[in-house]
């Protein structure tokens, strides 16, 4: 798996809106997203979305006068290197100790034996 960068919260939340969207998506279009979560100027919007182009998380086309934006990581694959990430720094990569805290935390028996589920499935 190739190293991603942990994303700081603004920007995370920019790619969760361009991973639901159809590619690709426009400066405009995630500003209509943002505007009853968490509105952003249009210039703070640019910038996030440059960062990500210079992270590698975007690539940028430009169509006229619009930039489009499209994903080079895929969600799956940024929540995967992420989960990994938690698992290493909380639970020094202790898979068991994770499901022991999980447990501790008040899950209910029901979200447990869907995790079993899943599990024995392979679909994790």
């Amino acid at each position: 798996m190739r190293e991603i960068k942990r994303l700081p919260e603004s920007e995370l939340e920019i790619m969760q809106i361009i991973w639901a969207s159809p590619a690709p998506v426009s400066r405009m279009y995630i500003e209509e997203a943002l505007q009853d979560v968490h509105p952003l100027a249009p210039t703070t919007i640019l910038t996030l979305l440059t960062r990500l182009c210079e992270k590698g998380f975007l690539s940028l086309k430009k169509e006229g006068r619009t930039n489009l934006y499209e994903p080079l990581v895929q969600e799956k694959e940024y929540l995967a290197a992420e989960s990994r990430s938690f698992l290493d720094k909380l639970f020094h990569g202790s898979v068991a100790s994770f499901a022991t805290a999980l447990c501790d935390s008040g899950v209910t028996k029901e979200e447990l034996e869907e995790l079993r589920r899943l599990l024995e499935k392979g679909e994790l």
